[in-house]
């Protein structure tokens, strides 16, 4: 059954990617800017100090610009560092002329670091994804890396992950290791919260 599952899951990310290859820069802007004014709407977010975020590359779901707005409001921001054993450690975010190429496209900030267990005293993370099923299972690029890192957030921080609207189905293939996330934002339909009961989702959730 495992080896069906990675065999699935292999299958999946080529087709996701191999879609993602094919948005046009217009398309990026458009669903950056509705990703940005999502999350920077949202009442509970405004009370955070801080905010864990990738740094989009390629066809991701665009990030860039809700990092420089959430910057530009006062919140500290983090960004991930990917260090050579698959961890993610997390450095500050002092501004575009503070990041460096870091291979795969990437761009990692070279501001004061705060060690893999930073999620775990953030206010909210922002996970990349590939894909998001309705029970909040993500599919990300088989590295594991932001499985390990979710494992370190608090219990009342909300992990919320972003992918385009098509990439939010009804089910995705799921193992043991793989850690949900509380919501998923896609341009469309905006934020979706899978438990919006949860203390997550609290006014304090930023205190």
């Amino acid at each position: 059954m495992g080896d069906r599952i990675r065999a699935d899951k292999r299958a999946l990310r080529e087709h996701l990617l191999t879609a993602r290859g094919e948005r046009g820069a217009e398309e990026r802007d458009r669903v950056g800017a509705s990703v940005r004014d999502t999350f920077m709407e949202l009442p509970w977010a405004a009370m955070g100090r801080v905010v864990a975020c990738y740094y989009s590359v390629g066809g991701e779901p665009d990030t860039r610009g809700l990092v420089h707005a959430l910057r530009r409001r006062g919140t500290h921001v983090l960004l991930p560092i990917f260090l050579t054993d698959g961890t993610l450690d997390w450095a500050s975010f002092d501004g575009p002329d503070e990041l460096v190429p870091a291979g795969h496209g990437l761009l990692e900030p070279t501001g004061r670091r705060h060690g893999p267990q930073a999620p775990g005293r953030v206010d909210a993370m922002i996970c990349p994804a590939l894909a998001v099923d309705h029970l909040g299972t993500r599919m990300g690029r088989g590295a594991g890396c932001y499985d390990r890192a979710l494992a370190h957030k608090g219990p009342r921080t909300p992990a919320i992950a972003v992918v385009h609207d098509e990439e939010f189905v009804e089910e995705l293939p799921c193992e043991p290791h793989d850690l949900p996330v509380d919501a998923v934002i896609t341009p469309g339909g905006g934020l979706h919260a899978f438990v919006p009961t949860s203390e997550v989702w609290s006014a304090e959730a930023g205190d």
